[in-house]
């Protein structure tokens, strides 16, 4: 019995020995398959087959890395997709923008005339006061507040002219046809030689101005600006309505007074 206990354990030990060696030889072998497998493309290629316009086969040859498509389509999109979201990020910036308060200066400006006349802020204000008024314009038809706001001003002609301020109004809305759709508001109005009508095609005042009304059949918060010959807001009103608007009475009492009015 004695014999028969040893021999067991003799046994065991053996194949205790065994094992592990069996598992490492099976390990070994699947690795020498793997690696062979793996280097038989790049063995067959030349070192000008390498790095020469063929060298896309080895990628393809490699798990886990794009290949020459799958990268292209890629480098193409990401122009796209950046370019999108810079576009994306000027337009809030822009539409970002703050109207300008009592106090602070105003955006310089260049905007043309009817007859293609160039009128920059800073020249205006160089000689006088200037009274900015900002016009609904063109949002698909004429707008009857406007045309009501502008035969008001009409009226006070000679006082603004004996307060020796520069009268300008602004009219936006999209560049087709703008133009013509600005002269329809002049007529019947006698407008007069020192007022300026002055066209905002696309909006580029208005959003530098921060007055974008952006909805459907909107172009700008109506409003109405005086600016010292410092370039400085003296006087502002915003609209956030279609009414709501400055009387040229209201702006005349502003100029005669000296305590800013808001």
């Amino acid at each position: 019995m004695k014999k028969i206990t040893d021999l067991c354990k003799l046994s065991f030990a053996i194949l205790a020995c065994a094992l592990p060696l069996a598992a490492n030889a099976q390990m070994g072998g699947m690795v020498h398959d793997t690696m062979t497998t793996n280097s038989m493309p790049m063995g067959g290629m030349t070192s000008d087959e390498m790095h020469g316009s063929d060298s896309s086969k080895m990628g393809n040859t490699m798990p886990g890395t794009p290949n020459d498509n799958s990268s292209s389509q890629m480098g193409n999109m990401a122009p796209a997709m950046n370019g999108a979201k810079m576009d994306n990020m000027v337009s809030d910036m822009m539409n970002a923008a703050s109207p300008p308060q009592v106090g602070s200066m105003a955006p310089e400006f260049t905007l043309k005339t009817l007859d293609d006349q160039s009128v920059r802020l800073s020249d205006l204000t160089a000689k006088s006061e200037v009274v900015l008024v900002v016009l609904r314009g063109w949002p698909g038809y004429q707008c009857p507040f406007c045309t009501r706001q502008a035969h008001d001003f009409v009226r006070h002609e000679e006082k603004f002219k004996a307060d020796g301020v520069q009268v300008v109004m602004v009219y936006p809305g999209p560049a087709d046809d703008l133009k013509a759709h600005a002269a329809e508001l002049l007529q019947d109005k006698n407008w007069p030689k020192d007022f300026l009508l002055v066209l905002d095609p696309d909006y580029s005042f208005t959003k530098a101005y921060g007055l974008r009304w952006d909805a459907p059949k909107e172009t700008a918060y109506p409003s109405t600006f005086i600016i010292g010959k410092d370039g400085k807001v003296i006087f502002e009103h915003i609209s956030k309505q279609h009414g709501d608007r400055v009387k040229a009475d209201t702006v005349l009492k502003a100029l005669d007074s000296t305590i800013p009015m808001m």
